[in-house]
């Protein structure tokens, strides 16, 4: 059986990581960026192949996001450039709405940044973007463009790397050096935690309760969102964690690993968040 496999060479320069990815709500359609020709592009997952190219940065894309997505499979998508801008896409069942001339125009550009764009997140509930660079704050934008505010975090916390944000508000923020901070979307810092793992992916449960975090030590770790108090700790697998995800249902985490293996983990959010008021 012939590999489904991306074969075009990314810049260099580019790290690739989860944030390079965007899988749409229909899973017909991946997209990827940090192409030489500062353009991200639209693979069939049914055959591998590139269906679109999509152009409108200055510089390599460093980064992708996808909202949920309405009925339909509608959804937002952001790119984050390392000429520090960040373009706000459309995307309907048909592939990037187009404009004249038959190419995918951007419904807002994103500006603010002093230095290159490393992550994002987008929610279409709330009508917001938020995005961190390789230094500063990170920058909370409404998907028309408009700059609402920064999310000043404390003194070591300037150089965002993953970012993951809930329908209720909540904004988690990891930087380098194992610092988590939960943000409100007004900016108010709501809680703080180290911890002692270089933190490759996190992701919130649809609720937006529990954040599930991996990273170099192998080990996935449930916490409550709120406050960072810890629900649930897997024995460690034999590789660190590069990527994870959670099935619709929210009961299967699956992890990609850095030895190139995909590990699935049964998770039951009711069950520990139970056990966790029982304790305390």
């Amino acid at each position: 059986v012939n590999k489904r496999q991306i074969t075009d060479l990314v810049d260099q320069s580019i790290q690739i990581n989860t944030h390079c990815f965007v899988v749409t709500a229909d899973n017909r359609y991946i997209l990827v960026c940090g192409f030489w020709d500062k353009s991200f592009r639209v693979y069939s997952t049914e055959t591998g192949k590139l269906t679109q190219i999509v152009f409108g940065h200055w510089d390599v894309v460093t980064c992708l996001a996808r909202s949920e997505s309405y009925i339909g499979g509608d959804c937002y998508i952001v790119s984050g450039s390392r000429d520090a801008t960040l373009l706000l896409w459309y995307w309907n069942a048909w592939g990037f709405c187009l404009s004249i001339g038959d190419y995918p125009a951007p419904r807002a550009v994103l500006t603010g940044h002093d230095h290159e764009v490393v992550c994002v997140s987008v929610c279409a509930e709330l009508g917001l973007v938020i995005s961190g660079a390789k230094e500063g704050p990170c920058l909370v934008h409404t998907i028309t463009g408009d700059l609402l505010r920064a999310l000043e975090g404390p003194e070591l916390c300037q150089r965002p790397r993953l970012i993951s944000v809930s329908s209720e508000g909540h904004c988690i923020i990891y930087y380098e050096r194992g610092r988590f901070c939960n943000f409100s979307i007004n900016g108010k810092l709501l809680a703080q935690m180290e911890v002692n793992d270089s933190t490759r992916a996190i992701l919130l449960s649809s609720d937006g309760q529990n954040l599930v975090t991996g990273g170099d030590n192998g080990v996935v770790e449930v916490w409550q969102a709120c406050d960072f108090k810890q629900l649930y700790i897997y024995p460690g697998c034999d590789a660190g964690i590069r990527a994870m995800d959670l099935s619709h249902d929210q009961r299967t985490l699956i992890t990609g690993m850095a030895s190139g293996s995909i590990v699935a983990f049964n998770i039951d959010f009711n069950r520990w968040h139970y056990e966790h008021q029982n304790r305390y």
